[in-house]
């Protein structure tokens, strides 16, 4: 396939994010099932075509497209649709969708409007470690964004519950305990990718550089955002920081993600550097 129809996956993926997020808004508001399952089913349509898009394009560059900002943000957006398809299918958590949708369709915004500025691939950006260690991160960094935002439904029903009069979202959300226990698997699930993630990254980076640790900023960022998330799943088992505590820590974890994964590249540079230009 061309870049050219490949170009016109990617924006029709785009559109059909677009409609999800409107649907899932509509679905906030009348809280009609058939609303619901629409706006699922155009999403999870999206995600296909979405797929089709990066598999095409690793075929057509003969290496997984993480070569620049563009590649980078398009491939974080397909982890993200494919977790939450997975996390949708375990949990049934409807109103995730608008948090999955809405993210997607900002990060999808940049995938459109910043230039694709064409990088030949590195000879070094290949091999079964490096592979497994995008695809473990990225697939990791996912679960936890859906962490975050289980996390922000949960913090926005408290506030409805402990207010004088329940409000708009009380009835439209479900319980805190359900919440948070959605929450709480995202949060196992991405970090153990993330751990076995920065465990290819190690053995990639010993293949490529000799040793297993350089001190690269992004991998102290890294090990500080797994560091993060040890914390929070360790206070979450021994001193029972669960609800509003871990829905907080979710959120900046989420947070200190986003700045890993872009900040640091754009702004600090390092190895990873090349992935954001």
């Amino acid at each position: 396939m061309d870049l050219e129809s490949i170009k016109m996956m990617l924006q029709l993926a785009f559109v059909l994010y677009i409609t999800a997020t409107a649907g899932y808004l509509c679905y906030l508001f009348n809280q009609k099932d058939r609303i619901q399952k629409v706006s699922f089913f155009l999403l999870a349509l999206a995600v296909l075509i979405h797929l089709g898009a990066v598999v095409s394009l690793t075929s057509a560059i003969k290496a997984l497209p993480i070569n620049n900002l563009v590649q980078s943000l398009s491939m974080a957006a397909l982890a993200l649709g494919i977790m939450f398809l997975i996390v949708q299918y375990r949990f049934n958590l409807k109103i995730l969708g608008l948090f999955a949708s809405a993210v997607l369709t900002l990060t999808m915004l940049g995938v459109m409007v910043i230039p694709d500025t064409p990088v030949a691939p590195d000879r070094l950006l290949k091999g079964f470690w490096l592979y497994s260690h995008i695809v473990l991160v990225f697939t990791g960094e996912a679960a936890l964004a859906l962490a975050a935002g289980a996390g922000l439904l949960y913090l926005i029903q408290e506030k409805g519950i402990k207010g004088k009069n329940p409000g708009f979202f009380f009835s439209r959300l479900p319980s805190l305990d359900f919440l948070d226990s959605v929450s709480y698997a995202c949060i196992g699930t991405g970090f153990a990718l993330l751990t076995f993630g920065l465990v290819t990254g190690f053995i990639y980076a010993k293949s490529v550089w000799g040793v297993f640790w350089s001190w690269d900023i992004k991998e102290l960022f890294s090990v500080g955002t797994w560091l993060l998330y040890a914390a929070i799943l360790h206070f979450r088992f021994y001193s029972g920081w669960r609800g509003r505590r871990s829905a907080i820590m979710t959120l900046a974890g989420f947070l200190v993600i986003v700045f890993t994964f872009l900040g640091v590249n754009i702004f600090l540079g390092g190895h990873h550097q090349g992935f954001t230009k």
